[in-house]
């Protein structure tokens, strides 16, 4: 038999919320994959964190898990204000770098680590796992295969009431601080099905798009839309409200035989050819990162390719940059 495959070995910095179920436990369940090392600011978060998770090591120093020679791959769960400034460090290190989504607050930033881990020669991935999902695996697989026709135009739609700490002034969610996040919810939630767009359309190559603050809750916008315009020629409107009475959660994908809509965050797609209307329920897998998880592991032994890197992830930057420019303009924010 072959010699077995030994172990990449993970450490996390900032191992809160999103890691304690999304992607963490993947790290130990991804095949060829373990987590070894920890960090969080407070100490005893970080403790906590590797007690329960049974994480060998743990710490409140970030430049001690990326040079623990222990840690071969780092995994970024910071907030994107960090993700530049720790994907070079893990460069410098030499070691494999996964950011979270967004990838960074702005398209420079982007830029500047891929451009630092091209130089390294080190692989750069990002955390936009809906691309190894089944359920948008099978959407590509239907656009491709023609079973909508050509592809005209998508529509984009995603309203959500404000989220319970919007509402604390005193003590906002850092996803609304534009100097944390590099925008409001709009960077943090479109990001996504900007992506998923872009895994299955293809890239977006024009983009433009009007951003406000209606309601004042929080110094981020909380309203945006947008159109935009992919290389293929396939048309693109989007809207966006995280002020909004009730939630919604609906892109369309329109053809020339049919449409599929579908959500970001759901688990259905709604196939409407030749005026047959299917619907395909998708079971989303515990550890939702896990898929994507699997294929960087798989990528970093040598077998395979992972579907989201630096490349693919800063294009969705460029995109909301692009939607964003004139409101950044306008309230003085920039991230080089």
């Amino acid at each position: 038999g072959s010699a077995k495959m030994k172990n990449i070995r993970w450490g996390i910095i900032g191992c809160g919320e999103v890691t304690e179920v999304k992607s963490g436990p993947a790290f130990q369940k991804a095949r060829g994959s373990e987590l070894v090392a920890v960090m969080r600011r407070t100490a005893e978060k970080a403790a906590d964190y590797a007690r329960r998770h049974r994480v060998r090591y743990w710490f409140s120093d970030a430049d001690r898990l990326i040079n623990h020679p222990e840690v071969e791959a780092v995994y970024i769960a910071t907030p994107p204000n960090e993700h530049k400034n720790y994907t070079l460090k893990c460069a410098a290190a030499g070691k494999p770098v996964y950011v979270e989504k967004p990838m960074a607050r702005s398209y420079p930033e982007c830029q500047t680590m891929i451009n630092a881990c091209r130089t390294a020669t080190v692989p750069l991935f990002v955390a936009y796992y809906r691309r190894a999902l089944p359920k948008f695996l099978k959407i590509k697989e239907l656009v491709t295969s023609g079973a909508i026709g050509d592809i005209r135009l998508v529509t984009v739609q995603l309203y959500h009431a404000p989220f319970p700490g919007d509402y604390d002034s005193e003590n906002l969610p850092w996803r609304v601080i534009p100097e944390i996040a590099g925008a409001g919810r709009f960077l943090d939630l479109a990001s996504h099905t900007l992506d998923i767009l872009d895994f299955i359309l293809g890239p977006i190559e024009k983009a433009q798009g009007q951003a406000s603050n209606l309601a004042g809750l929080y110094p981020a916008e909380d309203t945006v839309s947008a159109r935009f315009v992919f290389a293929s020629g396939v048309h693109g409107v989007g809207s966006w409200c995280f002020t909004a009475a009730e939630n919604t959660d609906l892109n369309t994908i329109v053809g020339s035989k049919g449409s599929i809509r579908f959500s970001t965050f759901g688990n259905e797609i709604i196939l409407n050819r030749n005026n047959q209307i299917e619907e395909l329920q998708f079971e989303r897998p515990p550890h939702v990162q896990q898929p994507l998880i699997q294929t960087m592991v798989d990528e970093l032994h040598g077998r395979g390719k992972c579907p989201s890197t630096g490349e693919t992830a800063a294009r969705t930057s460029w995109v909301m940059d692009e939607i964003l420019k004139d409101y950044r303009k306008h309230q003085g924010i920039s991230f080089r």
